[in-house]
């Protein structure tokens, strides 16, 4: 019987001292310079660049400009619908590098009220909307660059980026007009 008692207090403890040992899957990301941010993240969002912010678009047959420019000749593109996309590309990327840069300095702001202890209800509510707003509309803007791709682009093109892109036609079983 002490053999057994001994047995689960040994068992017992082995495991509060393996699940105490665990380490957050955090660990590391308080040496960023803004805490909900990588440094990647960061730059990317500076740079206008995507982030995955029209994933919904893009997964359903709604090509983005930058890819679109990227297989340009692949897709056979007109020498009108490769100056249609480069506006289209560049507006997008103007307005995300503005909201971008918005996003960065509301998160830096955040960050910077938690570790200075002077965060209060109100003040991240306030900011709280400001980030979810500018996100919001970053994110915006990406998936309305892709809804101008639709409208560039050929059904044929579409089918011939998705394939280039490596999509399974099995998620694109809806059919699209322009």
């Amino acid at each position: 019987m002490k053999r057994i008692i001994m047995t689960f207090i040994l068992a017992a403890t082995g495991s509060a001292f393996a699940f105490s040992s665990e380490t957050s899957p955090y660990a590391g990301e308080e040496l960023n310079e803004i805490k909900s941010l990588s440094q990647g993240e960061i730059n990317d969002l500076l740079e206008g660049k995507g982030m995955g912010f029209a994933k919904a678009a893009e997964l359903n047959q709604y090509p983005g400009p930058r890819h679109v420019l990227d297989l340009a000749e692949q897709l056979q593109l007109s020498n009108k619908q490769i100056a249609q996309t480069n506006r289209s590309f560049e507006r997008m990327r103007e307005q995300a590098v503005v909201l971008g840069s918005q996003l960065v300095e509301y998160e830096r702001e955040l960050d910077t009220l938690f570790s200075s202890e002077q965060i209060t209800v109100s003040n991240l509510d306030s900011l709280l909307l400001q980030i979810g707003e500018t996100r919001a509309r970053l994110r915006g803007v990406h998936l309305q660059a892709h809804l101008e791709m639709k409208h560039i682009l050929s059904r044929h093109q579409v089918a011939e980026y998705n394939n280039l892109r490596g999509y399974s036609s099995a998620g694109g079983r809806h059919e699209h007009t322009h």
